[in-house]
């Protein structure tokens, strides 16, 4: 192993580490069904900024779960994966501070949204881990 691996993976290991140890307990997925999708784009001059809404109801359970995203960029618009009503995603992103007394302490911030109506993924991803572990909490629930 070079320096350079070397170097690269203890810095790599140090971020892992610090960003499980900020929010390792407050990393979450959810997957369900969309309710409804709010896509606010607003744009000042050659600053763009996005705002992503959504409202899912899980697969299990009878609440809803209140997601968002937000995006800022210089020159070019971010982009955001096609979803609609109806549409089966999957979330994963890190919920709100259960100590913190703001309105957001209940919503996820989303990090990744897997489209399986589509097949699109906002942040691709290797798809075959996914069906593994949900074939695994298939079998664990009989």
């Amino acid at each position: 192993m070079g320096f350079k691996e070397k170097l690269s993976s203890k810095f790599g290991n140090y971020f892992q580490n610090a960003y499980m140890e900020k929010y390792g307990d407050r990393i979450t997925s959810i997957s369900g069904t969309i309710l409804s999708v709010k896509i606010i784009p607003k744009s000042y001059f050659i600053f763009h900024r996005l705002m992503v809404e959504m409202v899912v109801k899980p697969e299990v359970g009878r609440t809803v779960v209140k997601c968002w995203y937000k995006k800022n960029r210089w020159f070019k618009k971010p982009e955001f994966i096609a979803v609609k009503q109806g549409h089966k995603v999957i979330i994963m992103g890190v919920t709100g501070e259960k100590d913190s007394k703001k309105e957001n302490s209940q919503e996820v911030q989303i990090m990744n949204v897997l489209n399986l109506t589509t097949k699109k993924d906002l942040v691709p991803i290797d798809h075959s881990q996914i069906k593994k572990s949900r074939q695994q909490a298939t079998k664990m629930r009989r």
